[in-house]
Parts: C-alpha cells; structure tokens; sequence
C-alpha cells in the first residue's frame, strides 16, 4: 500500500479542479507557466493543462466543459470567434469585441470572458502611465487590436487611430467604438509619419510583425526621429525586445513589452476562475517569464 502525503500543494486528487486552455496549436502556451504556480502559491487545489482542439470537435470540447465539471478554460486561436456559439451567456465587453478568450463554468453555466483588452490596460498602469483623456494609435485591426481598442474606450481614452493595410478591417473596429464609446475614432494605413507620431501618447502594435521567427520585421518606418514624450508598445512577447521596442529605445521613448500584456491578461482570467486577485508584488515565479 503507497504512503501518499496529505496536504501536498503538488498532488493531484479526488477534489483537484481542471482548467485548460483550448486551441490548435498550444504547444507554445506559456499559460501553464503562469497558473499552474499561482495556483500552488495561493493553496488553489486547481491544475492547468492544454488541450489541442480540431475546429470540428470544438462543439464537443465545450460540451466536455461541462460534462466534467471543468472549472474553467482559456480559449486561443484559431477558436476565440466560434466558441461563442457554444456559451450560456458572454459577458458584455466580450460581446462587443467580438471574441471569447477565458470560460467559468458557473455551476454548469458557461460563461464568455475576453481579458485581453483589461490585460494591457492594467500592464500601462502598471507602467505609471494613464489612459483617460489620452490620444491613441493602434497599428493593425485584428482580435487584439478589438480588444485593446474597446477597453481603452471603456477607459475615457480621448481619441484612437486604427492603421491597418485593410482601411475596410480598421473601420470595422471604428464602427464598433463609436456605437459603444464616446471617444473620436479616425483610420488610416500603416505609412505612418512623423507628424502622426507627434499628436499622439501611446503607440500600440497589434501586428504579428517581428515575431519569431520573422524577427527582423517591423510596422513602422524605423528611420523616423521623435524628441516627445510616448509610451511604445508592443504585443509581441517573442522577442522580448522587437525591433519595434528597439526603435522606440533608440529614440528614447518608453516601451512595454507584449509579456506584461500576456502575464496580465492570465491574471484577470485566474481572477474569474478563483475569485483571487493577485497581488503585484507575489509574482516571483510568473516574472521570471519577463526574461
């Protein structure tokens, strides 16, 4: 008979919660990384596993959701738009962004989240910076850019710019601030200038340009010279230092990297699971992602 200690933070038993991610692919996924830590750190008898789901059977992963009482998911790519065809109810920032990234399973009842946009708003307040009454631009019009562009309008900003290569896709987005929000929403393309830069606070990209490995990529034209105050950021975690947050540096700008955006958006979703917030300055394990 196995000697089995009781009260292990470690051991897995008969009242442990699964939450998991859903995607295709997730081998990458830092998010274990992150909540499985949390997890043992605040005494949460709770593991995180991934599960890599086919767009056919992701009805039927829902459908698991529930049928093994799985407290809770995050969703990814390429599934964040179709999962909301499965869910009880999706909670009104998520509806109006258009996409679910966390699940809770309320006692049966699936509830839709989207933490990306609270997620890097509370990675520029972490940074010291405000986003009320400020002049923003954001640099592509995908899932992310909905996000981060909702949430700062949700947060009093004064004004967004949307620049896409798609001027269609960056309208799509206006049109959905500006039936939501009080704010001015403009659009434009990606040949961004120096005297655009100069009218605003906070520069985002949104793009996949300079991810791994296409590292040597960059949304912007690098031989422009500012001498103002901007907060550059970049949502790109992989590099840490895109050749985007090089320029910025280069220029003597502030910058923020997309792993503070990562690390925050887990911890709003950790907080919908749990109830917990997190406390800042207990995050030895998660930081070590930063490097």
């Amino acid at each position: 008979m196995y000697n089995v200690p009781i009260g292990d933070d470690n051991m897995i038993n008969g009242s442990t919660k699964l939450i998991g991610l859903i995607g295709q692919p997730v081998e990458h996924s830092f998010s274990p990384s992150i909540h499985n830590p949390l997890f043992e750190k605040y005494s949460i008898n709770s593991k995180y596993m991934c599960f890599d789901v086919n767009k056919e059977h992701l009805k039927e992963a829902v459908a698991a959701i529930k049928a093994l009482k799985i407290k809770g998911a995050n969703v990814t790519i390429p599934h964040k738009l179709d999962i909301m065809n499965y869910l009880d109810d999706i909670d009104i920032n998520a509806r109006i962004i258009g996409a679910v990234n966390t699940i809770k399973n309320d006692n049966g009842r699936l509830v839709g989240y989207n933490t990306d946009g609270v997620g890097f708003v509370n990675s520029v307040i972490d940074k010291g910076h405000e986003i009320k009454d400020k002049n923003v631009m954001i640099l592509g019009s995908g899932g992310a850019a909905r996000s981060i562009a909702v949430e700062i309008a949700n947060n009093n900003v004064k004004s967004i710019e949307i620049r896409n290569r798609s001027i269609d896709k960056a309208q799509n987005i206006a049109d959905i601030i500006k039936q939501n929000f009080k704010c001015i929403v403009k659009t434009g393309d990606l040949n961004v200038s120096k005297e655009d830069l100069e009218n605003i606070d906070i520069l985002i990209n949104t793009t996949s340009l300079g991810m791994s490995p296409n590292v040597d990529k960059i949304p912007i034209d690098e031989t422009i010279k500012l001498d103002k105050k901007l907060l550059v950021c970049d949502i790109v975690y992989n590099p840490k230092e895109t050749r985007f947050l090089k320029w910025a540096k280069e220029n003597n700008l502030e910058t923020l990297g997309g792993i503070d955006m990562l690390i925050n958006q887990a911890l709003e979703a950790f907080y919908i699971w749990t109830g917990v917030r997190v406390d800042r300055g207990d995050l030895s394990e998660v930081e070590e992602l930063r490097f």
